[in-house]
């Protein structure tokens, strides 16, 4: 059955928290989720990030906190690209119980209260931080490599430059029964949408008829399956629509519709423009 995978994370030589450099390999890794926090800075590369419900564009410079177990990935496009990203992992003890729970860490741990449903910073914080991540990945003393850890989070926390990714507190309210219920859900839409997607198989993944699942998947996401699958696939037209230079007939079935005049009757009840007006809007013709 295909899911959400659990990764398993272990620091190496007793150390309290992970700091990992990827290159291209790094980004196939299919969506999963794990006990951690995890910030991430994409150093070079772009395409498509999902956190927990939420299907975003990425780019140079992205950098993003997500809380424990909020499932994730960042899909390359195209997928052979050259890109690299920084990773930093730890978890809510990783200098001990209550460390954070001090007056000191006041606004770290509001920041992690924050995360639960993604964290992306905006604006002049990226910038900001790289620096402080570049030179973590790039100190050997441990205590040092801590204190910048510490220093990265506490520029974060005070910053007021962000977006939650996950408007709808989809993954932070979810009972873990539930998160293990849909998760495998929407590890099938990430990598399936562009695809024909089944709500047969939907329903045999969470395990319930189809009728059922239909009113399990609305009463949690308050959309409906189909809603879905349009949202995913309207969101990757529109950055092949000004990314790429593909006929608009290209992009229509490279984002998993089968009908060109279905495409544009959703594309334009979702963005309120036709995706030739849409690409005009930013210069690409």
């Amino acid at each position: 059955m295909l899911k959400a995978s659990y990764e398993v994370l272990q620091p190496a030589g007793n150390h309290s928290f992970l700091v990992r450099t990827f290159g291209k390999t790094g980004f196939a890794a299919p969506y999963h989720f794990h006990p951690e926090y995890e910030l991430t800075w994409i150093v070079k590369g772009s395409g498509k990030r999902y956190a927990g419900s939420n299907m975003a564009g990425f780019s140079d410079g992205d950098l993003v906190l997500l809380g424990p177990h909020v499932p994730h990935c960042w899909k390359l496009q195209p997928a052979g690209k050259n890109a690299r990203s920084v990773v930093i992992q730890f978890t809510a003890d990783f200098l001990g119980e209550g460390f954070f729970s001090k007056a000191e860490m006041v606004n770290i741990q509001k920041l992690f209260q924050r995360s639960s449903c993604g964290i992306q910073f905006i604006k002049r914080t990226p910038a900001l931080v790289q620096e402080q991540i570049k030179e973590l990945t790039e100190e050997k003393n441990n205590f040092k490599q801590l204190i910048l850890l510490l220093e990265i989070l506490q520029q974060l926390a005070v910053s007021k430059e962000y977006v939650l990714l996950d408007q709808q507190r989809l993954s932070a309210e979810l009972s873990p029964a539930n998160q293990a219920r849909i998760n495998p859900i929407f590890a099938y839409l990430v990598e399936n949408f562009r695809k024909e997607v089944s709500l047969n198989k939907a329903a045999a993944i969470a395990n319930m008829t189809p009728n059922a699942f239909c009113k399990y998947f609305k009463r949690i996401t308050r959309k409906t399956f189909m809603e879905t699958v349009i949202e995913y696939r309207i969101n990757y037209a529109t950055q092949q629509l000004i990314q790429s230079d593909k006929t608009i007939s290209d992009i229509c079935f490279d984002s998993g519709f089968g009908d060109i005049s279905h495409f544009y009757k959703m594309f334009k009840a979702k963005m309120q423009v036709s995706p030739l007006h849409y690409r005009q809007q930013f210069g690409v013709f």
